[in-house]
């Protein structure tokens, strides 16, 4: 595998390109609210786009169908799967951000929709487990290179007083389409089913259905970015870099899988031999910045204590989405439709959360007071909610209204969270090294997705209950409070 802290592969970074989106006039002035727009789209169907394997599986799991619903595990290898896609996601974090900083941040978002969408309906036509299982890390290491190009446009194109309420407007997206994944997908499944008479193959009605999705908001994309920049999008030298980083990538993690599948290792072997690839990739990372004299911009406290405390979000973040609808429909005996709609609060707060916790942490900065204590004070509430909803399923048959109400409550806090740290982070670096900040602190953040649906399926099918993965996912948060509580901010200037 090359360094993917090296784009061109070589042993020196080569020189990067003069792009449009470097230099903030003229290519978003007085139109940065129009790029939130479309930026929040890109998150509605990638979220769509990976939220919809959980659901699938579920449903899979309840009626017995496909290639997860006749095996003795099927919780555990539900979230498996869902470990191999995030492998995937996680590995080409910061590859993506490397690739941005030189190619383009707008031509790697466009390569990410364009790429997760004909992957999501190549996942629909897979024959069995180990074709789906390909699909969903290929979509995953295209995916994984939205995120930190994203963010350093918004934070270069954003006028600074409006900053992390731009980085929380777009992020909204990520909720409103875990909503539209958790909510669409049974109906789709039940129109696979009936309208188009798939019988055991209806699951994959929401991968064709969300695959389009993606395709035409990347098609939508590309002619905005291409409207506004001062020089035309060039996709052929990132796509050709990203495939060529990306098939080494895959196939680490397939073999991964083959060999847990051939030899019939243990959930909890497979989950470790996913750690094995992220210890070497951030190895490999960090040795590259620091070949490249990057270590003080990258490898500093604070961002080391921003990265780490960020494993907790993305570990909370892919337990409740990954695994909601099932944690609820065990608990309250009910249907999947109706526990669909109640796992859809926790990801529906986002968008009251996300923008508003940005919100806010703007009129601090504006004030010249600093966001950090706003950070600690939702992850503080967040891990006493998460615990709540623990609780409350020990009951013997908790009401849905309650279990809504502590899935809601909990994710108007931790989504607030998010804009509020992305922002944190954005002022610890100068702008050329920003694609690189946000791609290495994805990488690391992104173990807490890769184990978290496996680790909590494995406990559930150990213990017979849900409530221990939920305790877990509190407790990892609560660490996250004494990291961020750490963090020596970096406080901006007072913007009128």
């Amino acid at each position: 595998m090359t360094d993917p802290t090296l784009p061109d592969g070589t042993g020196t970074a080569a020189p990067a390109r003069p792009s449009a989106d470097t230099a903030r006039p003229p290519l978003f002035s007085g139109h940065h609210t129009h790029l939130w727009g479309f930026l929040l789209f890109g998150w509605v169907v990638s979220y769509a786009d990976r939220t919809v394997t959980g659901p699938v599986i579920s449903w899979m799991i309840e009626n017995k169908a496909g290639f997860i619903g006749d095996t003795s595990h099927p919780a555990a290898l539900g979230g498996l799967i869902g470990s191999m896609f995030f492998t995937g996601y996680m590995l080409t974090q910061y590859a993506g951000g490397r690739l941005g900083d030189r190619y383009g941040h707008r031509e790697m978002l466009v390569v990410s929709l364009l790429w997760a969408g004909l992957m999501t309906l190549a996942s629909g036509l897979a024959g069995g487990l180990i074709g789906f299982v390909v699909a969903r890390v290929l979509t995953g290491l295209g995916e994984g290179v939205f995120y930190s190009n994203d963010r350093v446009l918004i934070i270069t194109h954003t006028p600074p007083a409006r900053r992390t309420l731009g980085l929380g407007v777009v992020l909204s997206g990520l909720s409103i389409g875990l909503t539209v994944g958790v909510l669409a997908t049974p109906h789709l499944i039940d129109w696979g089913a009936g309208s188009w008479g798939m019988g055991g193959r209806a699951w994959s009605m929401p991968l064709y259905v969300f695959g389009v999705c993606s395709l035409l908001v990347a098609a939508a994309t590309w002619a905005f970015f291409r409207a506004r920049g001062d020089s035309p999008l060039r996709l052929g030298a990132p796509v050709r870099r990203l495939i060529g980083y990306s098939i080494p990538a895959a196939v680490a993690i397939i073999a991964l899988f083959l060999a847990a599948d051939a030899f019939g290792w243990s959930e909890w072997l497979t989950a470790i031999g996913s750690g094995v690839l992220f210890a070497a990739m951030v190895t490999i990372v960090v040795r590259g910045i620091v070949r490249a004299g990057h270590a003080a911009a990258l490898l500093n406290r604070n961002v080391w204590l921003v990265y780490t405390g960020f494993i907790a979000v993305m570990w909370n973040l892919w337990f409740f989405s990954f695994w909601s609808v099932q944690i609820v429909a065990e608990a309250a005996h009910s249907s999947l439709t109706s526990a669909a709609l109640t796992a859809a609060f926790n990801a529906g707060a986002g968008i009251i959360g996300f923008p508003v916790g940005g919100w806010i942490a703007d009129r601090r900065v504006r004030a010249g007071k600093g966001r950090k204590p706003l950070a600690v004070t939702c992850a503080v509430v967040h891990t006493l909610l998460a615990g709540a909803f623990g609780a409350s399923l020990l009951a013997d048959k908790p009401s849905l209204l309650l279990l809504g109400l502590c899935l809601f409550c909990s994710g108007l806090f931790f989504n607030a969270l998010q804009p509020i740290v992305h922002s944190m982070l954005g002022d610890l670096a100068a702008e050329e090294h920003r694609g690189s900040l946000f791609g290495l602190f994805n990488l690391v953040a992104e173990i807490g997705a890769v184990a978290s649906p496996v680790v909590s399926g494995v406990l559930r099918d150990a213990t017979g209950s849900w409530a221990p993965g939920v305790f877990t996912a509190a407790g990892v948060m609560a660490v996250s409070v004494v990291l961020y509580s750490l963090v020596r901010e970096r406080i901006p200037a007072a913007t009128a």
